[in-house]
């Protein structure tokens, strides 16, 4: 079955991503000048630590893409929680050509698992509450789609993709536009259909809701606030909290009524997932 993500293109990533790497003269001279070029190489990829999985696939196109006749097993699925010491991807073909495609191949599956590890931890933090983690537009340029992957093989639900699909009015929307209910109301006239409205305090709950918030985004409020806002909701929009959440916090959170926690730190600050490629002899 073909891999693909919604708006992502595989094989340009891949390319750019090589090119990247192989510099001006397309060449990878350490593996040219110290492989045989018939040289086979057999290898695995494995976790070193216990991690949440994404991105192999990606990582097996960077390898059919130096070695179209390499042979790929990959071990895992994604989103699997495996323990340290798991195999997740055996490979075989040339050598050269594998040990040219290995970096990036890495890179990215390390990237993408520490993210889905690291939401994956934030998911089971609010498990049985009954609020669902979002991910946010705290991405890395370029990597908005395979880091949203990331969030989902993790357990996240995926929010605002971008600028495109839903209004978001923020406190600079409102200062520039007078006041939230004047913001909120330009946003219905011009037709929006999904309107997410940041609130910083309880008193802007009304005002928003009367002239046409979809979904209010309650940022920066104590627990204690936050089930205040949620009562005087009453179920009329869905509340999302945000701002400043961490393992630590998200619990409590959660367990105020809110239907959404938003983390950025989930893309924006998951270290990388510890995986290796290793050559195994015959």
């Amino acid at each position: 079955m073909r891999f693909s993500i919604d708006g992502f293109d595989l094989e340009r990533f891949v390319a750019d991503t090589l090119a990247e790497d192989l510099g001006p003269d397309a060449c990878d001279v350490t593996s040219q000048s110290v492989i045989p070029a018939d040289a086979r190489f057999d290898g695995v990829m494995d976790a070193r630590h216990a991690i949440v999985v994404a991105g192999l696939p990606i990582a097996a196109a960077f390898f059919r893409a130096l070695d179209p006749e390499c042979t790929i097993e990959l071990l895992v699925g994604e989103g699997d929680r495996v323990e340290a010491g798991t195999d997740l991807l055996a490979v075989s073909g040339k050598a050269r050509a594998l040990l040219t495609a290995e970096r990036s191949a890495l890179n990215t599956v390390q990237h993408l698992s520490g993210i889905a590890t690291l939401t994956r931890q934030y998911v089971d933090a609010i498990a049985g509450t009954g609020a669902v983690l979002l991910d946010t537009r705290k991405t890395i340029p370029g990597l908005r789609s395979l880091e949203k992957y990331a969030t989902r093989m993790g357990g996240a639900k995926n929010h605002r993709m971008g600028l495109w699909d839903a209004a978001m009015i923020k406190d600079n929307h409102v200062a520039v536009a007078g006041d939230i209910g004047e913001a909120v109301r330009r946003a219905v006239a011009a037709g929006i259909g999904q309107i997410i409205v940041e609130v910083d305090h309880v008193e802007q709950i009304e005002p928003a809701l009367a002239a046409g918030a979809t979904h209010l985004l309650l940022d920066n409020m104590t627990p204690p606030v936050l089930r205040g806002a949620v009562t005087l909701v009453g179920g009329r929009v869905p509340c999302e909290a945000s701002g400043g959440v961490t393992l630590e916090t998200i619990r409590a959170i959660a367990e105020t009524g809110v239907d959404y926690i938003s983390v950025g730190r989930i893309t924006q600050s998951a270290p990388a997932a510890d995986i290796g490629l290793d050559f195994k002899a015959a």
